[in-house]
């Protein structure tokens, strides 16, 4: 008796994590397709349309940083 409640109950848990897989997938999917991407008032024009040009992203690394520890040697 106590096998099958502990089958059962995984069973029933695998089954609902599943489930929850699948739903959360599809309501990604639609909030994907129907929301608009957030952009950046940089690439828009004066008229407020999107500016055709590719936009490059520029990042700074600050590999120079030297830590105290290294200038006691």
């Amino acid at each position: 008796m106590q096998a099958a409640i502990i089958a059962l109950s995984s069973s029933v848990t695998i089954l609902f994590l599943l489930m929850g897989l699948v739903i959360g997938w599809m309501v990604k999917q639609y909030v994907d397709e129907t929301t608009l991407p957030k952009l950046h008032p940089e690439m828009f024009d004066e008229e407020g349309n999107i500016i055709p040009d590719t936009i490059y992203a520029v990042r700074f690394e600050n590999d120079d940083f030297e830590y105290e520890d290294e200038e006691d040697e």
